[in-house]
């Protein structure tokens, strides 16, 4: 039997006062249930100079919290302070990950730090670790650590590098071996890099490539590579060498590094010199960098452009302390040589070259 319009507005309104009650109920429940479960988790936070905005930020992150008693957040916290994380940094750490105070110390902290620190890395560097991505502990030893340590050591990273590498980047710990760090390792393999070892060497060099993209970074890096000149071997090279080069964005670095060589005088192919011969060239501040090298070589030196093409690594040396320090001797000394045989040694030998023992003083 239908409702007449009143009795119909009647029950809209009966069913909608029903369900604020059962939301109150259940807000209420929730609230009961936090006081019983997570109020002692809230004095600890307040305790430990947290505001009511990072509290409630930190229970939407890890819903854990809300049955994670005082004494276990106590000793997760102390723990973290034994192995020695400053606890000034503890909120912070604490702040982006809540759940390391849901934790169980014996079953997932003490394994990880343990096997943290039998990777040849100390103590204070597993703290910087923890410190830097406090996320690794939340991983399991045995299902995500040892199985990507096994992964590094059959593409040959040397054992003495591993802890290295974790600490250079510990959100290695978080990339799927399948469908994250073999997708690297397979973009590599088409580059050439198919010798035995050469690969892990690469990753072991700069374990950061490990983060980026292949599709939307790593190709299109390659690709310009290609465009500007390189060879298969030049690109080799730039991998093994310089693997960095290839994780910058083409539109916002590469190209107008590359522009800025052009406007500066240099030809396509002495561009594509400097690239082999210097791959960061690519990827140098032209603000910071390039721009100052190149009017100090010009304007002051008073040498072309064309004699960089010859000595890549011009830009490689600090224009303060090693190339306007020996431009100034040998001009003082009235001494005339080439870009290589002005940088390519240390001081001393360069001072005996020279003679310019006296010069100096």
């Amino acid at each position: 039997m239908g409702l007449t319009g009143s009795e119909g507005l009647r029950s809209d309104w009966l069913e909608s006062t029903w369900v604020f009650s059962i939301s109150v109920s259940v807000g209420k429940d929730m609230e009961v249930a936090s006081n019983q479960n997570g109020g002692s988790i809230m004095w600890f936070f307040r305790d430990k100079g947290f505001d009511d905005k990072s509290i409630n930020e930190m229970f939407r992150k890890c819903k854990r919290l809300q049955g994670v008693q005082k004494e276990r957040a106590s000793e997760n916290w102390s723990y973290l302070k034994l192995i020695g994380i400053q606890e000034r940094k503890l909120p912070s750490i604490v702040s982006r990950c809540p759940k390391i105070l849901a934790l169980g110390l014996n079953e997932k902290l003490v394994p990880m730090v343990e096997c943290l620190a039998t990777l040849g890395t100390k103590r204070c560097e597993v703290a910087s670790v923890i410190t830097r991505f406090p996320q690794i502990v939340a991983h399991s030893v045995e299902e995500k650590l040892c199985p990507l340590l096994a992964f590094f050591q059959a593409l040959g990273v040397p054992e003495k590098q591993l802890g290295k590498m974790i600490l250079l980047n510990p959100r290695l710990v978080s990339y799927s071996i399948e469908s994250k760090l073999t997708d690297i390792v397979n973009f590599l393999a088409t580059l050439g890099l198919t010798r035995e070892g050469i690969i892990g060497k690469v990753l072991a060099k700069y374990p950061f490539i490990m983060g980026y993209s292949v599709d939307k970074r790593l190709r299109p890096t390659s690709e310009f590579l290609k465009l500007i000149g390189l060879s298969e071997t030049d690109l080799q090279t730039v991998a093994m060498n310089f693997p960095e080069v290839l994780c910058r964005d083409v539109s916002k670095i590469l190209k107008p590094n590359f522009a800025y060589l052009r406007r500066s005088g240099f030809g396509d192919r002495q561009i594509v010199a400097i690239v082999t011969g210097y791959p960061p060239i690519l990827i140098k501040s032209i603000k910071n960098s390039l721009e100052p090298r190149i009017r100090f070589l010009v304007d002051v030196m008073g040498r072309q452009i064309d004699e960089v093409a010859n000595y890549p690594d011009f830009f490689r040396h600090g224009l303060k302390k090693r190339i306007e320090l020996r431009h100034r001797l040998l001009k003082e000394n009235d001494v005339s040589c080439s870009l290589s045989e002005m940088l390519d040694c240390n001081q001393k030998k360069f001072l005996l070259k020279f003679g310019l023992f006296k010069g100096l003083a």
